[in-house]
């Protein structure tokens, strides 16, 4: 996420966003991908209104154990990027390296632990080690005194967050309907970012109790770490089909080769979005170079979470009934909006109404992508299909917050921000155009 700067660090990237859109368009993914064939999974009617009320408890489990350990995660992250510039002395470039290569290992590892729960029909197992292992380094950033603890935490929290993304992800489509799968998803993420919301919300009042001491704060979110393991060991129930160890696959290459054309399509709109955002870090660093103050900056990231929380679960159940081009598309637009409020903002206001629209954009996309690639992956290959799909968006989200640090150090904040303008309108333009080219050629 990223004036004059911007054409030395996009031009190839804008390039290939629009390329890809508008190929994904033109290729007739978007129009059709809402009712892909689904013939591993039957399917029943449920009506639209009252969907979270039929979801299987699992569902629910693995949403409360997400809103836990985000609440942990986000009340260190919301205070982390400070804490390294401030108390560390690390530069821009060095967070915006940090940051993504800790999200590009947890990248990696989706593609790995997902193809494992397709080998072994052990999803449970490998979600749960995912989450232990980040609830054991929590206590490792109040306890550092150098920017290599702080990189060498980081890393393996996000170890964990890859060890548990795709088995967490593929057991989603296993416990649920496709008809309500839309929903399914919308709701872990509504939950998800609740806790993503109460992380920051509790950073700011502990660094107001505690007078700004950053690592008393982040003590603090040990204790929902540890509750949102032993919720997953207590109720979370894989499906009996998943313990009989029906269907298993050889490797990475066979079951990747078995994933269908439609599959790639969706991996290509989520390595394009991604590439148009970066690591939520640059919020915080924004509000404080803004102007405000340390104790409220993590108050940028409530108000991103408000949003997020309040608008995932109605998109979601929207996504089961709407045509994906047009959700993504008002994504685009509003991630569009959402940069440039935050490049031209010269109040700390104007960067929370910035990030209260990053955090609408972020509800319009993250949870569709995931029923995109549940949709078009066959039911045995659902582990393996999240797992290259979040590798890709990896490597993008490292590439997109490397540029946005450099292009801070070199430029300043608005630089940073007018580029993911950049790339999110140009992907725009080229998811708009793609449609309308695909719309002229099935009237004709």
């Amino acid at each position: 996420m990223p004036v004059d700067n911007k054409a030395a660090a996009s031009p190839a990237l804008s390039s290939t966003s629009h390329n890809a859109a508008a190929g994904v368009i033109d290729s007739g993914i978007l129009p059709n991908i809402m009712h892909p064939p689904t013939p591993d999974r039957t399917s029943t009617s449920i009506p639209a209104k009252g969907k979270w009320r039929r979801l299987p408890p699992g569902i629910w489990a693995m949403g409360f154990a997400s809103l836990l350990m985000d609440t942990s995660s986000e009340l260190i992250h919301s205070l982390l990027p400070v804490f390294m510039v401030t108390t560390l002395g690390a530069s821009m470039v060095t967070v915006g390296v940090i940051e993504g290569i800790a999200e590009s290992a947890a990248a990696i590892t989706k593609i790995f632990s997902g193809v494992l729960s397709d080998l072994l029909r052990k999803r449970k197992f490998l979600m749960v080690s995912g989450y232990a292992l980040a609830a054991l380094t929590k206590p490792v950033f109040p306890l550092a005194h150098s920017i290599q603890v702080v990189f060498a935490a980081r890393f393996v929290d996000r170890l964990g967050k890859g060890i548990r993304g795709a088995p967490r992800d593929a057991l989603v489509a296993d416990l649920t309907e496709p008809n309500v799968r839309g929903a399914a998803y919308g709701l872990r993420q509504a939950l998800d970012s609740v806790g993503a919301l109460l992380g920051p919300l509790l950073a700011v009042l502990l660094m107001l109790f505690l007078t700004n001491n950053i690592r008393a704060a982040m003590w603090v979110a040990v204790v929902p770490a540890i509750l949102c393991v032993v919720i997953l060991v207590i109720f979370v129930r894989e499906p009996a089909h998943m313990q009989a160890g029906q269907h298993r696959i050889a490797l990475l290459l066979t079951g990747a080769k078995r994933l269908p054309l439609r599959y790639w399509l969706v991996v290509s709109i989520g390595a394009v979005f991604t590439l148009a955002r970066f690591s939520e870090a640059f919020l915080v660093l924004r509000a404080q170079d803004a102007g405000l103050t340390l104790a409220y900056v993590p108050a940028v990231m409530v108000v991103m979470n408000v949003f997020y929380a309040g608008a995932a679960y109605p998109i979601g159940v929207a996504a089961d009934h709407m045509r994906a081009r047009t959700l993504l598309l008002a994504g685009l637009i509003v991630l569009v909006v959402a940069d440039l409020t935050l490049a031209f903002a010269s109040t700390y206001y104007l960067v929370l109404v910035g990030a209260a629209l990053w955090g609408l954009h972020m509800a319009f996309t993250q949870g569709l992508l995931s029923k995109l690639v549940a949709d078009t992956a066959p039911a045995h290959l659902t582990g393996s299909a999240f797992g290259v799909f979040n590798l890709v968006t990896g490597v993008a989200l490292l590439l997109a917050s490397i540029i946005a640090g450099a292009l801070w150090s070199a430029a300043g904040p608005s630089a940073t921000f007018l580029a993911g303008a950049g790339l999110a309108a140009v992907a725009a333009i080229g998811l708009l155009a793609g449609g309308r080219r695909r719309d002229a050629q099935s009237a004709s």
